[in-house]
Order: structure tokens, then C-alpha cells, then sequence
């Protein structure tokens, strides 16, 4: 199975080829704009430096968010296209799975995956070390933050931009450790979380295309024209 991994939902842009046989392809790049001039191009890139063509892919693997509200759409917006076009399933990640896939947490830890949502506030997700979700993706007010009462207690794993906040709001209520994992998520953590998927519970359904998770109201107004992206 050849499946190809996309990235924007934070400040920056990956695109990953993870192949039949192992192989994985990639690029990544830091950015704050241009996601959508960057993304077919690293798309491109990564295909032609494995030698095969679209029409070879047999699964797209996209983040939906939490993010930014345009760099969501942009990534969102190609997998579905792109899928529509060659007939191909689309999986949808949240991009707090996705940062947390590469955090190699210890027995007993939470992973711990997150971003600074500013505004006093972070968007967090906690994993189980097999990547089982302990909790939803929230955005969590940082001031009084408090884990629920099952999760209180146990030692995290951090991972992500909104480490240092979270390490700040809990650190007399937890043992805290850092990954060590890129504090951004990448399109090839999407595309081995992809392979896990369907190894578990097959290809998704065609005609299902993800839609995009969006966790703060303000950010969730889409055009009223156009109807591009719903």
C-alpha cells in the first residue's frame, strides 16, 4: 500500500510517502503562510523521488485540525480534491495524534500533545502509550487547568508547542517529561498512523471525505459563498 501523508494545520507544511515496502519519503518546512503554494509541490516531490505516478497511491492521510483555520483547509481542501479525482479513500488525523505519534512514552505515562492556542488557552489531547486517546481533543483554558479525575496524577510525556504551558499549569500535579518529538506535527507520522488504521479496521469508505475540526468558535466562520470547503 502506498500511502500519501499531508500537513498544514500548524505553522508549517509536510508531505509524506510512506510505501508498500517501507520506504517513506518526505519534506517538511516551517512556515506561517504560503501552505498553499507549498503543498503540491512537496506532494510532487516526494512521488517523483519514488518513482511512482498519483495514480500508483492507494490512501490519502490528512490532518484535520485543531489549527489554524486557512492552513486546515489548505491540506484538507488537496486530500479531497486530489481523492475525488483519482477515486481514492481520504483519512482524516487530528493533528494532536499526528504530534503524537513519534513521543515514545514511557510505561505508565501519558502522552501529553499539544499547541498554544494563545489567548490563555491550548488545544490538548492525552494518548495512552499504544496511542489509545485517554481524552477528545479540547482547547483547554490554561489558568485552573486540571486533568480528569482518572488521568489526575499520572506522569506526562510532552510533546508540542503548548509544552511549556502545560508543564507551567500542572507542574505540582505531575511528573513531566519531554518527548524529545518534533513540536510540530508531520505528514509522515500521518502516514504511519494511516497504515496502523487500515491494518486495524481497513480502507475508509470512498465517497466519505473528512471534514475539519475546529475547537474555537471564532475561528470556525466559513465563506458563505462558494460553498469550498463545508
Amino acid at each position: 500500500m502506498n500511502i500519501l501523508g499531508l500537513d498544514t494545520a500548524q505553522p508549517a507544511c509536510s508531505a509524506a510517502l510512506l510505501m508498500e515496502g517501507g520506504a517513506l519519503f518526505a519534506r517538511f518546512e516551517e512556515m506561517t503562510k504560503g501552505h498553499a503554494e507549498a503543498l503540491a509541490p512537496m506532494a510532487e516531490a516526494v512521488l517523483e523521488e519514488a518513482g511512482i505516478v498519483p495514480a500508483d497511491l492507494d490512501l490519502i492521510a490528512v490532518t484535520i485540525g485543531p489549527g489554524t483555520f486557512t492552513g486546515t483547509r489548505v491540506a484538507l481542501s488537496f486530500a479531497r480534491g486530489l481523492g475525488a479525482a483519482l477515486r481514492l479513500p481520504v483519512l482524516g488525523l487530528t493533528s494532536l495524534e499526528v504530534l503524537a505519534e513519534p513521543a515514545l512514552a514511557r510505561e505508565g505515562e501519558l502522552i501529553a500533545a499539544s499547541f498554544d492556542a494563545r489567548r490563555g488557552e491550548i488545544y490538548l489531547q492525552l494518548f495512552e502509550t499504544d496511542l489509545t486517546p485517554a481524552s477528545a481533543p479540547a482547547l483547554a483554558k490554561l489558568d485552573g487547568l486540571t486533568l480528569p479525575g482518572d488521568l489526575s496524577g499520572r506522569p506526562l510525556c510532552l510533546v508540542g508547542t503548548g509544552s511549556a504551558l502545560l508543564a507551567e499549569a500542572l507542574e505540582d500535579s505531575h511528573a513531566l517529561r519531554a518527548s524529545g518529538a518534533p513540536a510540530l506535527p508531520q505528514a509522515a507520522a500521518a502516514a504511519r498512523l494511516a497504515k496502523a488504521h487500515v491494518a486495524r479496521a481497513g480502507l475508509p469508505a470512498l465517497g466519505a471525505p473528512p471534514e475539519p475540526l475546529y475547537l474555537r468558535e471564532a475561528d470556525a466562520k466559513l465563506p458563505k459563498a462558494g460553498g469550498a470547503l463545508r
